[in-house]
């Protein structure tokens, strides 16, 4: 099929005119975009989607918080009872000293992990700590017997109770461990999720609105059915009123009245499933509106009704648009890209660990005063330093071998599903315009046959009015034609839901019917 190139965003699919007649009673006129706008307002299917997007979407933070700052802290008070027995000499008197210990710790510090592979570590820790005792004041005297003893006690309490630390850590992977590629997989992944997700969701307002449209083309085709089921068994009845007349005046067979009769029964039938395909038709339309148990319209009238419009997309245009937009390929890619990253942490892993650290230690003199404390370790009075490796390796490392085998066949299968998913939507462009091109063509040839079979009829009940036919003749072209209306009607939506498919496989759904997608 050639057709003339244009630029894919002026593609132009078809126009909706109002052709209806006036709604039925109690039924609710509704044109094609009014539907898909219910549609989307009311589906409990898109409110799903956005739901599991913000779940998605939520998982990325989840992720991030990996490298947030950590503040971590802890205080402690304590108390202790201490006591001692000694002698000033060999052989002489034993002495008591009792004595209380309070201590009260501060720990302050924080950690943080880096993109890159690093992590630091804070730490500040004032101390308090007060000591009370009681012991022997040294001097000697003699008691009446004459024996040596101690006399009086000494009384000592801790002067400067207040001390403290401060010490940073830096740690940093050298090997294993190292790089945002590997530290902040999750994170790319994540990423890569909530991309995924909103696609998706995305994806579920095109199918809600093709399945609307769907519906509502069901529903115009139900409706247009019975005005056609009716104007047949209005030929039929005219035609055995005509018969009537002529068996009464003696031009016609009395057996012609019951053939007849037989066409207006079976027309009657015909009417009475073309109800039913309706009733059924708006119920499932009404059901796609209306999820909810709320009010709702006991019928829906359809106001438009698809008209012939020739879409001028050549075949190549359209495997470009659609390669470019179709959400199921970004979302395959996205899933690629996600399994390469894992791919490439997993092979990191099989790197030995070698880690660099740096660290500084400040310390502080004892003081009556916090402020004094803080000075000396803000000022660097007693610094202290330290620089190191450590290094470890897994003899055989078969975990992380094992993890890099599943990583690459994940990886290979992303690529394979992408390959694949392209070549799906290039057979489904292909098809599309196939089918739109064939449907376009049906609905000319449904035109040109219900007017052949129009001027059939006409001329066969002149030649019968004449003399010059039978009345089986005549009901044969009245069935004819009711089959051509049928048919040109099949036609008409079928031309329809196949522009729809054609907009959907391309991904120009929404763009085309003027609708941007929810936040």
């Amino acid at each position: 099929m050639v057709r003339p190139h244009v630029f894919p965003a002026l593609l132009v699919c078809y126009g909706l005119v109002a052709q209806s007649p006036a709604a039925p009673d109690n039924a609710q006129r509704l044109s094609l975009q009014e539907a898909i706008k219910i549609s989307l307002e009311n589906n409990l299917q898109v409110d799903i989607a956005q739901e599991t997007r913000a779940y998605t979407q939520a998982g990325l933070l989840n992720a991030q918080g990996n490298f947030d700052w950590v503040l971590n802290g802890g205080l402690n008070w304590r108390r202790q009872d201490t006591g001692s027995t000694s002698s000033l000499y060999t052989g002489g008197p034993l002495s008591r000293t009792d004595g209380t210990n309070w201590n009260r710790n501060l720990t302050v510090g924080a950690d943080k992990a880096f993109g890159w592979g690093g992590n630091l570590t804070l730490s500040y820790n004032p101390i308090y700590s007060y000591t009370t005792s009681v012991t022997p004041n040294g001097n000697i005297g003699y008691d009446t017997a004459g024996n040596p003893v101690i006399l009086g006690n000494s009384y000592y309490n801790t002067q400067r109770p207040y001390s403290g630390t401060f010490s940073a850590t830096y740690t940093q992977h050298l090997l294993s461990g190292f790089g945002r590629e590997v530290t902040e997989v999750n994170v790319i992944t994540a990423r890569k999720d909530s991309e995924s997700a909103n696609y998706q969701f995305q994806q579920s307002i095109i199918s809600l609105v093709a399945d609307t449209e769907s519906k509502y083309w069901d529903l115009v085709y139900a409706q247009r059915n019975l005005d056609n089921a009716k104007i047949a068994l209005s030929l039929a009845q005219k035609q055995l009123n005509e018969n009537k007349i002529r068996v009464e005046v003696g031009t016609l067979a009395p057996i012609e009245v019951t053939s007849a009769e037989a066409a207006v029964a079976q027309q009657e039938q015909s009417i009475i499933s073309a109800e039913a395909a309706l009733l059924n038709a708006n119920d499932a339309l009404i059901r796609a509106l209306y999820p909810n148990k709320g009010q709702h319209p006991a019928k829906l009238d359809p106001s438009d009704s698809p008209t012939l419009s020739h879409i001028q997309l050549s075949e190549a245009s359209a495997e470009k648009m659609a390669l470019e937009r179709r959400l199921e390929l970004k979302i395959a890619k996205l899933s690629m890209e996600s399994s390469s990253a894992r791919r490439a942490a997993a092979e990191n892993r099989l790197k030995p660990t070698l880690d660099a650290f740096v660290s500084y230690n400040g310390n502080s003199d004892s003081y009556t005063a916090l402020s004094s404390v803080n000075s000396d370790i803000t000022g660097s009075k007693f610094p202290g330093y330290g620089v190191g490796l450590s290094f470890s390796m897994p003899i055989g490392n078969r975990s992380a071998k094992g993890s890099v085998a599943q990583a690459r066949a994940n990886e290979r299968s992303s690529q394979l599903s992408l390959k694949d998913k392209e070549l799906e939507i290039l057979l489904d462009v292909r098809r599309a315009i196939r089918n739109v091109d064939a449907a376009e063509k049906g609905v000319e040839a449904s035109k040109k046959t219900r007017l052949f079979r129009e001027k059939d009829l006409d001329a066969e009940q002149k030649k019968f009015e004449n003399g010059m036919s039978t009345n089986f003749l005549v009901l044969s072209k009245q069935n004819d034609l009711d089959s051509a209306r049928s048919s040109e009607l099949q036609a008409q939506i079928t031309y329809a839901k196949a522009v729809t498919a054609l907009e959907q496989t391309v991904g120009n759904l929404l763009e085309a019917r003027n609708l941007s997608y929810p936040k």
